[in-house]
């Protein structure tokens, strides 16, 4: 691939780390606060801190959100950007499914959380995001796709079970307590203060879809398989230190869970990051390190590239 991300990525790289290292130094440090909910319930808020305003839950869910972005997001967007500007294929690859993960933390944030002043932050994370996902995803270099999809090295079937899976267990996660609440009804459990639960959108009508779509394609043998698995394998691996974090946070802070709570969304996600991060490390390897050589052609020269 020979089009540069040049600066676009260390602009999302320090957004990211800021927004990240505020939420951080302002947790929540006094006393919750009951509200009524518009719905008449009792909800408790944080109460202080940057997400003084979210629920409880809510808000030790953001602070280990933090803490991943801080220690994975951030040092991946800019490890894989280096590689990228040195025309590594798997850099390129990586920095894609990077983005990919920041656009999903952020749209959660922008779209879900309660306002608080780093909205701005989160809303130019995620235009920032989108804008090299984007590219990312039109400029992969199509040679390397086709020879991973060729690699006979590389599990694709595993690849392509492991990706229809985690469509099914993200669908089922998910739909239970809408379904639930159709069913009875109410409300899902912890939508509390907030109109609608925006997680379970994001992953009902993006992340399970895409993540089946790609299941398909890499089982039919399409590149365009492998270039969708990246950022979804990203998303799914993050999520494994996430959820762990979030459980002991969301435990400090007084939030007991069901056992269907611990089995379905914690087990189940947290089964889904160990084997994900395990492909995630064999399709990166069969991708090149270094640029292929090769002539460039003329469509390709440096006066073209991609300053952004």
């Amino acid at each position: 691939m020979r089009t540069r991300l040049r600066r676009l990525p260390g602009l999302v790289a320090a957004l990211a780390a800021t927004a990240a290292a505020t939420g951080l130094a302002r947790r929540p440090t006094g006393e919750p606060v009951s509200v009524t909910t518009p719905r008449g319930q009792t909800a408790e808020l944080a109460g202080s801190g940057l997400y003084a305003h979210d629920t409880v839950f809510t808000a030790a869910g953001n602070t280990a959100v933090d803490a991943v972005v801080l220690a994975f997001g951030v040092p991946l967007v800019i490890t894989s950007w280096l590689q990228h500007r040195a025309g590594s294929p798997r850099g390129s690859l990586l920095l894609t499914g990077t983005f990919g993960y920041l656009l999903y933390v952020y749209a959660n944030y922008a779209l879900g959380a309660a306002y608080n002043p780093l909205f701005l932050a989160y809303v130019t994370l995620v235009a920032t995001a989108l804008a090299g996902f984007l590219t990312g995803l039109a400029t992969t270099d199509r040679a390397a796709l086709r020879a991973l999809a060729a690699d006979p090295g590389v599990p694709h079937r595993a690849l392509s079970r492991f990706l229809l899976t985690a469509a099914a267990v993200t669908a089922v996660v998910w739909l239970q307590p809408l379904l639930t609440a159709l069913r009875t009804g109410g409300t899902p459990e912890l939508l509390d203060v907030y109109t609608t639960p925006v997680t379970s959108a994001l992953d009902l009508a993006v992340v399970a879809p895409a993540a089946a779509l790609a299941g398909l394609l890499v089982r039919r043998g399409d590149p365009r398989g492998h270039l969708l698995a990246v950022p979804l394998l990203v998303l799914i691996v993050l999520l494994l230190p996430t959820i762990a974090l979030s459980t002991v946070l969301q435990a400090a802070a007084g939030i007991s869970f069901t056992v269907p709570q611990v089995v379905g969304p914690i087990a189940g996600f947290g089964v889904l990051g160990a084997i994900g991060a395990r492909l995630l490390t064999r399709l990166l390897r069969a991708v090149p390190a270094v640029p292929t050589p090769g002539p460039v052609p003329p469509s390709e020269v440096p006066d073209e590239h991609v300053h952004v």
